[in-house]
């Protein structure tokens, strides 16, 4: 297995990794039969690969063995942010028959954290993630993790995330509070549930803090280029 690092790239910032913290155990508090979780968002952009990413490093942290398994065959957050390796393998090359499985499952600097990246572009990504071999994949990987985290394309953009869907155990939507408007996100509420997903909580990202209007209480935090004015704003709920 090949290692590649990351422990820079995790959330330091206090309120930025207590947030983290607090979505993990929510997470994990969903039940012991909820091993693969996806996150899915409304559009680019929304911050569910960051949050995919700190989510799966903080379960690791707490001696849980994790895989982030990349889906964006499209359009890869995390090949474009965390890696400079250009001969990275990922589920794209394993998807197409390029690569077995052994060669795409990367090693981190944390403990117990594994990574699949995305890899090589394909022509064809809805067709393969609702493979049989995806599906062998998944299943796979269940018997060997504790935690599968699933980083999904923007539901609101195509539908490969929906055709994930019947593998997941469940799913949290990333609501970016700048700009995803209530019926867009009802909307993609709506697309889970019609493919029968399991809709365990919903994050709240990219909160404005100077918003009078609004109190988020105790989710949130400053992170990255928002600097004073915006940050992480978790909300964690669940729908019966």
């Amino acid at each position: 297995m090949e290692f590649v690092s990351i422990k820079d790239r995790i959330a330091k910032e206090f309120m930025a990794a207590e947030a983290i913290k607090r979505l993990r155990t929510n997470v994990i508090f969903s039940g012991a039969d909820v091993k693969t979780v996806g996150l899915t968002s409304c559009y680019e952009s929304d911050g569910k690969s960051t949050i995919s990413f700190n989510l799966a490093a903080s379960l690791a942290q707490t001696g849980r063995h994790v895989v982030l398994l990349d889906t964006d065959l499209r359009r890869s957050v995390l090949m474009r942010n965390a890696v400079h390796n250009s001969h990275i393998y990922g589920l794209g090359h394993y998807l197409s028959g390029i690569k077995p499985v052994d060669n795409i499952i990367y090693g981190t600097d944390v403990p117990d954290f594994d990574i699949i990246f995305a890899g090589a572009r394909v022509p064809n990504p809805a067709e393969l993630l609702g493979s049989n071999r995806f599906s062998s994949l998944v299943k796979a990987l269940r018997d060997s993790y504790d935690y599968i985290i699933v980083d999904t394309p923007p539901l609101g953009r195509v539908v490969d995330c929906a055709v994930m869907l019947p593998l997941l155990d469940g799913i949290l939507m990333v609501i970016n509070a700048e700009r995803n408007r209530y019926k867009v996100a009802q909307n993609i509420k709506a697309q889970i549930e019609q493919a029968n997903g399991k809709i365990i909580g919903v994050v709240l990202n990219k909160v404005n803090f100077e918003d009078k209007r609004s109190y988020y209480g105790d989710y949130g935090g400053k992170y990255g280029k928002y600097g004073d004015k915006y940050g992480y704003g978790y909300g964690y709920g669940y729908y019966k």
